[in-house]
């Protein structure tokens, strides 16, 4: 018996995947802090913008250690398919940003 979705029939091993507008127009990130632990990846997305004082996490995505590694060598890839299409990604030197998530600062 075959699984029918609407009117798309899907074949053994692939699957449909939803995308609603609110997820297609993305969110702009230009700033990442990843943090680990045992057990997991967690990637924090964040927009800054010039004179404004506070920056917002727009985004975090939580990942298993090894969905990590997989998304960091389909990255890679994308990667590296871009710069054979485009020119090599210049890498520019970023400033220094303070980091102050809202809660106390730790000492040593």
């Amino acid at each position: 018996m075959s699984e029918e979705k609407g009117s798309q029939k899907t074949r053994e091993g692939q699957m449909n995947v939803e995308l609603s507008e609110e997820v297609a127009e993305g969110i702009y990130s230009n700033l990442a802090i990843i943090n680990h632990s045992a057990s997991e990846f967690v990637l924090d997305f964040i927009k800054i913008m010039p004179g404004v004082p506070k920056a917002r996490v727009k985004s975090r995505i939580v990942l298993t250690p090894q969905h990590a590694k997989r998304f960091l060598r389909a990255l890679q890839d994308n990667v590296a398919r871009f710069e054979n299409q485009y020119g090599e990604i210049q890498d520019t030197e970023q400033p220094q940003v303070p980091l102050n998530f809202g809660g106390p600062t730790g000492q040593a």
